[in-house]
């Protein structure tokens, strides 16, 4: 058990099942984190007036103010617009999924969850946004290192040669490793805003790419699928 201390990572969950409150704090803080419960999207928005944090576990079905219009304002908040949101659901609906992330949360976890899952996805998160917070320019997923200053990708570190629109997709995932990016929000980065009808462009960038990157581009293990909603690298210094 890690202890928590006052330069632990501190943690918004918005939840209003005490029992998973509970669950939830004990295993947090078991982690070295520090929670901080809010039982409405009413209160979280209170806490967040208040307090700074480094990461918010939101649940989509609150009372009243739901998760989602409360992911809403968060992104709007200019203390919280980059604070990565770990969405819970009991929503399993590629559309629900879909409609969270493109709302503004990072990821999600559809109830009931493995908690050794959600602590993962909060782990990954919280690295995600430390690198951020540094500027740091690597990214290293198992064999994968991308180097964001340089624009480049080594494979065991040898240079791997990609096109513009390899790199532009690689370059997207690497900003948000470990987190799912939706299919319309790289179709938009890649080719643009005007391209969003086009999923087989990407389905087929995908497959180029993991011939690149992958050791069994059939099985893949650094650019992963999330099924019907987007794609996923690996977690940053972490392989999957």
């Amino acid at each position: 058990m890690s202890a928590v201390t006052e330069m632990s990572p501190r943690i918004l969950l918005i939840e209003d099942d005490a029992a998973i409150v509970e669950l939830l704090r004990y295993n947090l803080e078991s982690e070295g984190l520090r929670p901080t419960i809010a039982m409405t999207g009413e209160e979280a928005e209170v806490q967040v007036s208040e307090d700074r944090f480094d990461l918010i576990v939101l649940d989509w079905m609150l009372p009243g103010l739901s998760g989602i219009e409360l992911c809403r304002r968060l992104r709007r908040r200019e203390a919280t617009r980059n604070v990565p949101i770990l969405m819970l659901t009991a929503r399993g609906e590629e559309g629900d999924r879909v409609r969270g992330l493109a709302t503004g949360a990072d990821d999600y976890v559809v109830k009931p969850f493995s908690m050794a899952e959600l602590l993962a996805r909060a782990r990954t998160a919280l690295r995600r946004q430390a690198r951020g917070a540094k500027g740091e320019p690597l990214v290293k997923v198992g064999r994968l290192t991308i180097d964001l200053a340089a624009r480049a990708v080594l494979i065991e570190g040898i240079r791997v040669v990609l096109s513009p629109k390899e790199y532009r997709l690689l370059q997207v995932l690497a900003q948000h490793a470990g987190n799912v990016v939706t299919h319309n929000t790289l179709l938009k980065e890649v080719w643009g805003a005007h391209h969003l009808s086009k999923s087989h462009y990407l389905r087929i960038l995908v497959r180029k790419l993991r011939r690149k990157i992958e050791y069994d581009p059939k099985q893949p293990r650094i650019l992963v699928s999330e099924l019907g909603v987007g794609y996923r690298l690996a977690g940053g210094s972490d392989s999957d």
